[in-house]
């Protein structure tokens, strides 16, 4: 049975594939990660050509213990927050990459890879964007912050979310797009710019389109699934340079559960178009559920093992991160919860660093499929 130590050495001794520094277990039966609790997630997944990770915010690496179990179970780091406009360019024209330093730093000494989110989104922007952006239509505006701030981390990111939930098919238009500043200003053109930008800026990085809903059921969501391939086969048709779809797999422990169908079908689909899939915010919402915590972790556990189960089927999938790896910095997220002194139980480790169902089920699916 490998030992931790056994392990993390074939992981400083492997190849790469992929986007990431993915290390290759080949030879190590996948069964025995389940049985061997020493392995972290990471190493579980490298065994597969998965890497596993975690967004983060540089107040958590404060928190030692909390640094020591990221350290040890993430293979790949993702800025919670302070790779959103609002943080970098908070006064037009002044970058401040201090926080996200101090990410890629704790990355590359523990033998991460990183990746980035997000470059063009409509939401936590600076306040002084939108009426700049909207006042004098300048293209610069998107372009040229995308170029600084790709050439500032050059070399240090392997994959970028350029464009962030651009789709909504509930704002009515033609082509699906949501009704953001950036379409105002510049209409539809602004996606193929961004990623156009991006490319020119980093010619080897992978180049991701990132959103959510394609992986949940109902009505509402079979429609998210036919516009996102819409949009991505004539960005494609286009000669954007998309390399991978970013799924954010934020999901309900008690809401519908996936049609695990439906989402297998889209994501052969996705592959057929020669695209990536990565999981990029994965968590399980348990509000709404019982007080009982063993039930609530039970059903956790279960939304995402079912998710997983099929974006692992798929070999097109490459890395698998978590939105926050421990459930410490969790908030209640209503006014119930808030009132009942509900505890947010939506990640790998609970409050306490001890792995939760949720962790043992990655696992299991992460080693045996």
């Amino acid at each position: 049975m490998p030992t931790r130590r056994s392990l993390l050495g074939l992981f400083a001794l492997s190849g790469t594939a992929g986007a990431f520094a993915t290390p290759s277990f080949a030879g190590l039966l996948r069964a025995s990660f389940v049985d061997d609790q020493s392995a972290p997630l990471r190493a579980i997944a490298a065994q597969r050509g998965i890497v596993y990770g975690s967004a983060v915010g540089s107040y958590e690496l404060r928190d030692p213990e909390f640094a020591a179990s990221l350290a040890r179970e993430a293979g790949i780091l993702v800025a919670e927050y302070e790779m959103k406009r609002g943080v970098i360019e908070e006064v037009r024209g002044r970058y401040d990459f201090s926080g996200i330093d101090t990410l890629m730093a704790f990355a590359q000494a523990h033998g991460m890879a990183f990746r980035a989110h997000t470059l063009v989104w409509h939401h936590r922007n600076p306040g002084w964007l939108d009426a700049a952006v909207l006042a004098e239509r300048d293209p610069a505006l998107q372009t040229g912050y995308i170029d600084a701030v790709m050439r500032h981390c050059k070399g240090r990111i392997k994959s970028w979310d350029v464009v962030n939930e651009a789709i909504s098919p509930e704002d009515g238009r033609s082509d699906n797009l949501r009704n953001t500043l950036w379409l105002q200003a510049f209409g539809p053109g602004y996606i193929d710019a961004a990623f156009h930008a991006a490319r020119a800026a980093d010619p080897t990085a992978q180049l991701v389109y990132n959103d959510w809903g394609c992986e949940n059921s109902g009505d509402k969501h079979d429609r998210f699934r036919a516009a996102t391939l819409d949009f991505l086969e004539r960005a494609l048709a286009r000669g954007v340079p998309i390399d991978g779809l970013g799924l954010q797999g934020h999901l309900q422990a008690f809401g519908p559960p996936i049609d695990q169908k439906k989402l297998r079908d889209f994501l052969s689909k996705v592959q057929q178009m020669g695209l990536k899939i990565l999981i990029t915010e994965h968590d399980v919402d348990d509000s709404g559920g019982p007080s009982d915590i063993a039930t609530r972790d039970q059903a956790v556990a279960n939304a995402s093992r079912r998710f997983l189960e099929v974006v692992l089927d798929n070999s097109a999938t490459e890395a698998v991160l978590t939105w926050g790896l421990s459930d410490r910095f969790l908030k209640p997220s209503g006014w119930r919860e808030t009132l009942t002194g509900y505890s947010p139980r939506a990640l790998p480790l609970d409050a306490d660093m001890q792995r939760t169902p949720m962790w043992h089920a990655m696992a299991r699916v992460l080693a045996t499929g």
